[in-house]
This record gives structure tokens, sequence and C-alpha cells, in this order.
């Protein structure tokens, strides 16, 4: 097996709190390892234009572990989508000596991975995305932070709406998962959630509403995922006009990317960081570091992809059909897991709202 020299450590996508802590973690674990760590600024973009940091002692990553954002900055890279850009980013990769790559990122990012592993550079994925929206792990880095911004808020929100006796409609981020809302949204205690993944009921929902505010509640929080595109502004409307509750409509936004990360995606950016240098150092590739029952593993990238298709309904049938049969039990293990995950978090937000 080939000896690493030098790892390159790149961020791409939407940033997440948690990601310093990471790219701090998997250079430090290079640098232990007597292997030279190099940052590539601005994602895929940045590594196509050969824009290299050298991360020279351990100290040149010290204090960002409490920042949010990403140090390495990052970027959009749709060129990196063609097969001559791929080629292009593994002979920059050789020509400056880069034997292996870590890169941070959603399911964007891991594409453009097992591109660049494809291409020989070893590569290795870690999850990095607030939306939770990577089906192979049970966590992604910044989802953690992202809800207590979201908890943080509301909680604001709610006392205005208790002194005024309001509702507010709170749209946070999520892509086209539900997972922020769901979970924030029982913790706030919030009248009514509305999430992607099962069908609202929005007749009975605004009826528990005047039934709470009949039985003297005054202030009601809605959360609803923009994974339902223009629906809060339009379910506040709603809302209004059928209880005569005066309605406000409140979209997060990017504030949910932002802030001190957590102890948890600390902690877990931390464990993946290291987790990744350690398994290029181990001659690994074309895999993603996940964190499932608590424990970090590595899957097959494009195992990943395709699990992660298949839970969101994106694959064909003759795509299903190549599947091979053993992976077949553990996808559909998989999804059947964490749909219950999800019905069950829905199941409580009803119960007790």
């Amino acid at each position: 097996m080939k000896k690493l020299r030098k790892i390159g450590i790149l961020t791409s996508g939407g940033d997440a709190p948690g990601m310093n802590a990471f790219i701090r973690a998997a250079a430090r674990t290079a640098l232990a390892n007597e292997i030279e760590a190099y940052g590539v600024m601005e994602g895929y973009a940045g590594l196509l234009a050969g824009n290299f940091k050298k991360i020279s002692s351990p100290t040149d990553v010290s204090n960002i572990i409490s920042k949010s954002g990403t140090v390495l900055y990052s970027a959009r890279c749709k060129e990196f989508e063609q097969l001559e850009y791929q080629k292009k980013a593994a002979q920059i990769c050789r020509d400056n000596e880069i034997d292996g790559m870590i890169v941070c990122g959603g399911d964007g990012t891991f594409m453009g991975a097992t591109k660049l592993s494809a291409q020989g550079i070893p590569t290795v994925g870690v999850p990095g995305t607030i939306d939770a929206d990577i089906t192979s792990t049970d966590y992604t880095i910044g989802f953690d932070t992202a809800m207590n911004t979201v908890l943080e808020m509301v909680d604001k929100l709610r006392d205005t709406c208790e002194s005024h006796a309001r509702c507010n409609v709170v749209e946070v981020m999520g892509r086209n998962a539900g997972h922020i809302a769901l979970r924030t949204g029982i913790a706030v205690g919030a009248s009514a959630v509305a999430i992607p993944e099962i069908p609202f009921d929005e007749a009975g929902a605004i009826e528990n509403i005047k039934k709470q505010r009949a039985m003297g509640k005054r202030g009601i929080i809605v959360i609803v995922s923009e994974g339902l595109p223009n629906y809060a502004e339009k379910l506040a409307s709603t809302i209004e006009k059928e209880t005569g509750i005066i309605t406000r409509f409140c979209r997060l936004a990017h504030v949910q990317r932002g802030g001190s990360p957590s102890l948890e995606d600390r902690l877990t950016a931390s464990e993946m960081g290291v987790a990744a240098t350690e398994s290029l150092i181990a001659g690994k590739s074309d895999v993603v570091i996940c964190k499932n029952d608590g424990k970090i593993c590595d899957i097959d990238i494009m195992k990943a992809l395709t699990l992660d298709k298949l839970y969101k309904g994106k694959l064909s049938k003759e795509e299903i059909d190549v599947i091979s049969a053993e992976d077949r039990v553990w996808m559909d293990a998989r999804c059947k897991e964490l749909r219950s995950r999800i019905e069950e978090y829905y199941r409580i937000a009803n119960l007790i709202k």
C-alpha cells in the first residue's frame, strides 16, 4: 500500500456548524501521523483552480472549533459533473502530490467524491449538512446546532405571541426533509407540525388551534418544513381566516446555518474527521463516514447514494432491479427504520401538542 504523503481537505455545498471542527480534527490527525495536510479553498471550484492552503502545524487550525461556517469556504461547481473536469481535478491532485482527499458536504459532494475516486484519487466523504437528509447516516454535522437555533428563535417568537395572543407560523429549513421541523416542533411545543414525509391534516390542525384558544391558550406556534414550498405563508393566512386569531408568518432561513456549533456537532465532527483521515491511512477510498447506533462506521459511497435515492423515490424500476439481493435487504431495512422513526416523532408531536 502506498504511503500517504499529503492529503487534501475540502468542504462543499451548504455550510454547516461543525465543519471547522471536522477540518481541525482531520488536519491534526494527518499531522500526528506525519502526513502533510492541505486545505482546498472554495470546494471543488477551488480544487479545479489549484487553490491549496498548507496546514503546517496544529496551531494553523487553533481556535476554529467554536466557529460556524467553514474556514475553507464553499462554492457550487456545476463543472465537476463533467468527466473532463473530474480528470482535470485528479491531475491537479497528482501535480500537487496530493495522495488522498477528504470531502465534507451533502449528497452532491459525495457524488463528486466518488467521481474523484474513479479517477485514481482515494477519497473519503464526511456528511456535513444541517438538513440531516443523508439516508446512510443517523447524524450529519450541523443538524444539532441548526435545531438549537430554531429552538432559541421560536422561544423568542412565543414570548411576543403570548403577549398579544397571536399565532406564528414558522418555516424552517431542511430542504426536502422534515427532520428539523419535526424535532423542533416537539421541542417548542408546537400546536401543529407540517412536513413533506407525512400528509398534513390542515383542517384538523385548525380545529385543534380553535380548541386550544377556547381553553385559554394565548401564544400558538405552528412549524412548517421548507420541504412544503410556499405552504407556510398560505397556512398562516388560512389559520387567521378560519380562527380569527391574528397570525404572522416567519421564515427563519439561513440564520439556521450560523451560530457557534453545539457540543454534539463539535464532538461528532471531530470523530468523523479523525475517522476519515484514518480511513485514508488504512487504504480505504470511495467511502462515506457515518454515525449509526452511536457508532462511527464507513459505507461505500455509491451504496450510500443508491440508498438515498431509493428512500427518496428517485430510482427507476430498472435501477432497483440491479441492486444485489444482499444490498436490497439492508436498504429496505434502513428505509423502514427511518420511516418508522419519522412516524413515531410525528405521533408524539400530535399526541402532546
